[in-house]
């Protein structure tokens, strides 16, 4: 089979097609064949070498991926030759023809849903979702700002929190994010490229603030959204790309809590709730994943440089 690999961390052009050795199933794993895999930022950061968590090379990048299970091992119960799947995360990494996984690694693909959608599921909303609901407790009737609302993790995040109840409010730079976020379900879009946006969550608020923050460049928005909030309001953390000053009087005048989000920290019983939410949304249709570009496998490394963009809006997968 062929699968990129990367012998060395790196900038993307590490990440190389090779062929590689046929994939067999253990105990408790299936086969899947990939017929899409996402491209995540944090793909990018493993393979800079930069992240904690990263693999020791070689190895074959991805966590998020769909396609149809090609063989199961012995003690697998819940799954079948011939099924279609997403898969978030696996044993083998996602970004080739085929992938190694964990039985519940694998999460049933409704009809009607394209491979390339289901391999847009896995990090963004499970990004979305643990910062929503696992971590901000956040509930029917209050008001979410989703900071850059027209990502892959924004989208989720809009999607998930307009099904949930919320008030919804995106933000996105250029003409086609803001219509796409509308799209997508917000109540409100702002443009934060312009000057003094943010002053008019007062007026969307009636002053009250908002309830929630999903905050995906925390070294640039965080002492501002710490204003933003109504009493009791919560900053998720969902990216930072450096350090910032804060004034905690912000938060304590508020009782405002910050929250930090990795799904690096979810527990089984965390994961098992929220893809039973994902499938449950494609299945009644609240859940559309929004891709915006394909690229083949052997482009893994444009696609890298690609999905760093801030121009991005939605997702990125490869196609083997």
């Amino acid at each position: 089979m062929k699968a990129i690999q990367v012998a060395e961390f790196g900038p993307p052009e590490v990440m190389v097609l090779h062929e590689v050795a046929d994939l067999e199933p253990g105990p408790g794993q299936v086969v899947v064949t990939v017929k899409a895999a996402g491209v995540n930022p944090v793909d990018t950061y493993i393979r800079s070498g930069l992240y904690r968590h990263a693999p020791v090379p070689p190895y074959t990048p991805g966590i998020d991926a769909a396609g149809v299970i090609a063989a199961v091992g012995p003690e697998v119960k819940h799954r079948r030759v011939g099924d279609r799947v997403y898969v978030a995360w696996s044993v083998s990494g996602t970004y080739g023809e085929k992938a190694l996984c964990a039985e519940f690694q694998t999460h049933p693909l409704p009809e009607g849903v394209s491979f390339a959608q289901g391999a847009a599921l896995g990090v963004p909303y499970g990004a979305a979702y643990r910062a929503l609901f696992q971590r901000a407790r956040a509930s029917a009737g209050e008001t979410v700002l989703v900071h850059g609302a027209s990502g892959g993790v924004g989208l989720g995040a809009v999607q998930l929190a307009r099904a949930a109840g919320l008030r919804v409010i995106g933000t996105a730079g250029s003409d086609e994010g803001r219509a796409l976020v509308q799209a997508q379900g917000a109540h409100h879009v702002l443009n934060h490229h312009e000057p003094g946006y943010l002053d008019k969550l007062n007026e969307l608020t009636c002053g009250r603030g908002v309830d929630v923050i999903l905050e995906m460049l925390a070294n640039v928005n965080l002492d501002k959204d710490l204003t933003l909030l109504a009493v009791g309001g919560r900053v998720a953390v969902i990216g930072s790309r450096g350090r910032i000053e804060i004034d905690p009087r912000d938060a304590m005048g508020r009782e405002a809590s910050i929250l930090g989000v990795t799904m690096y920290n979810a527990t089984p019983e965390d994961l098992a709730s929220m893809h039973a939410a994902f499938v449950a949304g494609l299945e009644n249709g609240t859940l559309r994943p929004v891709v915006s570009r394909v690229l083949p496998l052997a482009e893994a490394a444009a696609a890298h440089h690609a999905v760093m963009e801030a121009s991005t809006l939605g997702k990125i997968v490869l196609v083997p």
